[in-house]
Parts: C-alpha cells; sequence; structure tokens
C-alpha cells in the first residue's frame, strides 16, 4: 500500500511556522512528509530543509516525496534529540524554523507490524526506532507489578492501571503477552465490566503509555526543549504539535518560561532576577483543529498546536 499519512493542522502550522524563500528549517519528526513538503515548496529554490526521524520507513518515504523538491533537503534517520549534532556537522550555527509533530503516523498505527494498536493482531514491539533495544513486549513479561503500575498512570493516566498490571502479571505466568491482541484482551477483563464501553477502547491508554515507555518520548521531548530555542536565529520560529496531555504541558511551561524571563518568587515586588524575555508566543491559547479537520481525519482530534518566536 505505501507509505499512508495524512499530516494534521497543515494550514495552521504553516502560519504560525511562516517559512518563506531562502530560510533554513527543521522538520524533526519528518513522519508521511507532508510538513516537510509544504515547507520546501515555501522555501523554495535557495532555501534548506533538514528532516529528521528514527523511523527509517518515514525517511525513506521522505526521500521519494521530497526527490522532486527545487530546495536543498537533508535527510537523517535519528531522534530529533541528535538536531544540535547534525546542524554541527552540517556547518549551521542556527535556523530559521523548527517544527515537530508528535503524534503516531497512520502508517505505523496500521502498516508497521509493530503492535502501536489493536487493531490487528501484531507482534507487541512499539519501537519508532527498530534497532532501539528496548520492547513493549520486554516491559510487559520483564517489569516488575509495581513498575507497570507506575508507567500505566504516568504515562496512560489509567484509572484501572493496578487491576491491569495485576492482570498483565497474572496472565503471564501462564504463557509470554506476545501480540497486541492478547495483551488487549487481558486489559479488557481486567477493568468492571460496567466500564468496558466508553468511548475509547480500554486498552487505549496502556497502549499509549507502553509507546511512551519504549521511546522514551517524554524525556526525548524535554532534553528537545532545553536547547532547541538556542538553536533559532533572532526571529526563528519553533512550532510543535503535540497529541497527549502530558507532552503539551511540558511545552506550555518551557514556551512561557521563555517568555516571562524573570524567575523571581510571585511573592517579589519587583524583578531582582533581572532575566528577560527570550520569545514570544505566536498564540496565547493552544491551537485545535477544525471540526471539519477532525471529521475528515479522526486521528487530528486530539493534536494541539503551541509556536514561539525567539526575541
Amino acid at each position: 500500500m505505501g507509505y499512508q499519512h495524512v499530516s494534521v493542522m497543515a494550514a495552521e502550522l504553516q502560519r504560525f511556522l511562516s517559512p518563506g524563500p531562502g530560510d533554513i528549517c527543521v522538520d524533526g519528526t519528518l513522519g508521511g512528509a507532508g510538513h516537510a513538503l509544504a515547507i520546501c515548496r515555501a522555501i523554495r529554490p535557495e532555501g534548506m530543509l533538514i528532516g529528521l526521524d528514527q523511523d527509517n520507513a518515514a525517511v525513506d518515504h521522505a526521500c521519494q516525496t521530497l526527490s522532486s523538491c527545487e530546495s536543498t533537503v537533508q535527510l537523517f534517520n535519528e531522534n530529533f534529540v541528535r538536531l544540535p549534532q547534525i546542524l554541527l556537522e552540517l556547518g549551521i550555527d542556527a535556523v530559521d524554523a523548527i517544527v515537530l509533530d508528535l503524534g503516531l503516523s497512520f502508517y505505523q498505527l496500521s502498516q508497521s507490524g509493530r503492535g502501536f494498536s489493536f487493531r490487528a493482531d501484531e507482534p507487541l514491539d512499539m519501537r519508532m526506532n527498530n534497532s532501539a533495544d528496548l520492547t513493549a513486549a520486554e516491559i510487559v513479561n520483564q517489569y516488575a507489578e509495581k513498575e507497570l503500575v507506575s508507567i500505566f498512570q504516568k504515562y496512560g493516566e489509567e484509572r484501572w492501571s493496578r487491576r491491569i498490571a495485576r492482570a498483565v502479571v497474572i496472565a503471564r505466568k501462564e504463557a509470554p503477552i506476545t501480540s497486541s491482541l492478547q495483551l488487549a484482551g487481558i486489559i479488557v477483563e481486567a477493568i468492571p465490566h460496567r466500564f468496558r464501553k466508553e468511548r475509547i477502547h480500554p486498552a487505549t491508554r496502556v497502549f499509549m503509555a507502553l509507546r511512551i515507555a519504549v521511546n522514551r518520548e517524554l524525556e526525548c521531548l524535554e532534553k528537545f526543549l532545553a536547547f532547541a530555542p538556542d538553536l533559532l536565529k533572532t526571529g526563528g520560529r519553533l512550532c510543535i504539535i503535540a497529541f497527549h496531555s502530558l507532552e503539551d504541558r511540558l511545552i506550555k511551561r518551557c514556551f512561557a518560561r521563555l517568555a516571562k524571563g524573570c524567575v523571581c518568587p510571585p511573592e517579589f515586588p519587583v524583578c531582582t532576577c533581572g532575566q528577560k524575555p527570550t520569545a514570544r508566543l505566536l498564540s496565547r491559547k493552544v491551537i485545535k483543529p477544525s471540526a471539519k479537520e477532525v471529521e475528515a481525519n479522526p486521528m487530528a482530534r486530539s493534536a494541539r498546536l503551541r509556536g514561539m518566536v525567539r526575541i
């Protein structure tokens, strides 16, 4: 079928990012390359796109999709936390724009065969980078019950985390848990019957939590937020689309801190730290997809866009 994905909030992102001819832009999560293609068209012919993705299938797809672009394209099979090293290798000190889209692609959910979803029976893998060591099966079958509870609570905000962790431990004593449908079935049976027909599937939060843990997603995002603003030129823009409340919270707090500058305690009558704002928010409120987009692409329903410009 080929690599399939529809990039979310494409128009909103382009408006926030505002790429122009000659710009050097970074797409740290290529995915289906929809955002990258729009950026390439906006920065041609002298501009440069630097694209990263830890999923080699996404990089291969981007190579084909962007092959006819007039702008310079540099693609890397890397996690976005490696961006400073990549820019150093390219001899680039700062860029005009950086974008991250932290959502899963349709390809990863339905075609990768890595158990990201419970729509089909697939190996319980969940690695975005096939060369990474840790898999979801290892977590489910080897981690202590207390560790499983912590993962389900912290990353999935799962109300039934203790019951599910206990059920997983009991089930794996009989036989290893190796497939997505096998795990989903255990989760469904673990929660009270009257809660099994809620709006989202009962296994959704646990699958999300395992994916976040396997790929160290929040850890990588925190590292990225610590250095990314310093990689922007004055007037450069950083835009991030998040799909999880924990991700969005990290982004919101980081951008707010940069826009505020001052780190004095709230009770201080005047600022004594002398720190000045280094960023300006592109919108005071988070940007959400339109009802029309969500109707056309239900995967967009949880998307949240925030942006800042370096000053």
